[in-house]
């Protein structure tokens, strides 16, 4: 059956119901496509899983971009030594773009043995999908092919698609954002949807419109040619380990605020509010430990700068022995707010260290990657679109806007590209989903609304331009 949408309510309303019970009957295959997808180890890190494993999965994207009628589908070669999968289906004449936008890599899985069942395996419990990549952002690319298989049954797509999925997102190397860059007109579009972050609460219809930037740091401090016996020589042998963490300690306050030299840190935010009780249920903070930072949860994880030591090079307990360490290491991540620019942010935090080096130690910072904030203009009509779809697919409950602490650093290179187009951040990433930590998931309720969303948006963003 065609169904040919009118502006009225009851013309809307038909076109809602026909799109919702389509993507519902759509849902055992989504399973199963998604099932498929988790299967693949893409961790693209060729030190911890083949790269077969990303190839694979990058094969599969292809083929079922192929199945679904999309047209000079293409496996990119991205100078990180990494696969993007372009495809496109053109709409009416005069119709305007869009870009949807995921990635089938994944974090590393961590300890397997935490997860409660295997993390490569797509398996349900207690209403949710559990395996590495069900919502970051293997679950993105099934809900992309959900929307539009909803549309299509309905008739003919209202807009041109472009489909795009990364290979390397989260290994942060930036390989599409090079390949886009030597190759600008591949990825135009009018509007672009990410589906890469999540609503704010299970049920909660949310696009993010604003992201941190972020840079990662390596830092090395030596102070002696070698260790030595800790009885021998320690209290007057500089210690290189507790050089680096005076140094790691000298970046945050006694209330946990970050403080930079030289860097504003007080930004406010005025977007949806995250209570500091639902944040502590999300982050799992232990009874009695208290947050940190002086401001909002909102204003501390969306907009302000943040410091966070991820990993530090020194014995492990098992295997310590009585010795003043040498040297010592650091890997250390800087999330710079929007409104920053994350290049002169690293700059202050490389200089606040150096000026923080405690007994003359000699210290070298290597900058290893950096990416630029974003925001978006909520004003626009992909924005309107996106929030009457989004009223509809959940039942009349009201689009919200958040801000995400995480960066997509592609999100600033499209932007730079095509300063015209309009940006939209959805995805499956709730807070529930726990995404990067063991036992990460989807929810298949999540996955089938938003589905709707998309759909309806695709179809009201082509009435309204």
């Amino acid at each position: 059956m065609t169904l040919t949408p009118a502006p009225g309510a009851d013309e809307h309303a038909a076109y809602t119901d026909a799109v919702a019970a389509t993507v519902a009957s759509l849902m055992p295959q989504a399973r199963a496509e998604l099932a498929e997808l988790v299967a693949f180890r893409s961790v693209a890190d060729a030190s911890q899983f083949p790269v077969s494993e990303c190839e694979g999965a990058a094969s599969w994207v292809a083929a079922t971009l192929r199945q679904e009628g999309f047209q000079d589908v293409a496996l990119l070669d991205t100078p990180d030594g990494t696969q993007s999968v372009y495809g496109m289906i053109p709409g009416p004449k005069g119709a305007p773009t869009v870009l949807l936008y995921g990635h089938y890599d994944v974090q590393p899985p961590l300890d397997e043995s935490a997860w409660e069942t295997p993390p490569f395996e797509l398996t349900e419990r207690n209403g949710r999908w559990y395996g590495r990549g069900a919502a970051d952002c293997k679950g993105g690319i099934v809900m992309h092919l959900l929307a539009l298989r909803a549309l299509r049954a309905q008739g003919e797509l209202p807009v041109t698609v472009k489909f795009i999925a990364e290979g390397s997102e989260e290994q942060g190397t930036e390989g599409l954002q090079q390949y886009a860059e030597a190759h600008p007109e591949l990825l135009a579009a009018d509007t672009i949807v990410i589906g890469d972050t999540g609503n704010f609460r299970v049920g909660l219809p949310t696009v993010t419109a604003s992201l941190r930037g972020m840079a990662m740091l390596h830092v090395r401090v030596d102070t002696l040619e070698g260790n030595l016996h800790s009885g021998q020589f320690g209290g007057a042998a500089p210690d290189a380990l507790a050089a680096l963490i005076r140094m790691l300690d000298s970046v945050r306050d006694a209330e946990g605020n970050t403080v930079i030299d030289g860097m504003e840190v007080d930004a406010g935010w005025d977007g949806l509010e995250y209570p500091a009780d639902d944040f502590r249920k999300d982050a799992r903070v232990l009874d009695g430990v208290r947050l940190t930072g002086s401001g909002s949860v909102a204003e501390s994880i969306w907009a302000r700068p943040s410091v966070t030591v991820l990993g530090i090079d020194c014995p492990s307990v098992a295997t310590a022995t009585a010795s003043v360490q040498a040297s010592a290491r650091a890997a250390v991540s800087l999330r710079v707010p929007p409104g920053m620019d994350t290049v002169k942010a690293t700059s202050l935090l490389v200089s606040h260290l150096e000026a923080h080096v405690p007994w003359g130690a000699r210290v070298s910072i290597e900058v290893a990657g950096q990416g630029q904030p974003f925001s978006a203009d909520t004003s626009s009509p992909a924005y309107r679109a996106m929030a009457e779809a989004m009223r509809a697919a959940y039942d009349g409950e009201e689009m919200q806007i958040a801000g995400q602490g995480g960066s997509i650093p592609l999100c600033d290179t499209l932007a730079s590209l095509y300063p015209r187009a309009e940006f939209l951040l959805i995805g499956l990433s709730e807070p529930e989903a726990q995404i990067h930590a063991v036992n990460e998931s989807v929810s298949p309720e999540e996955l089938e609304r938003l589905s709707v969303a998309e759909a309806l948006f695709l179809l009201r963003y082509a009435q309204r331009v």
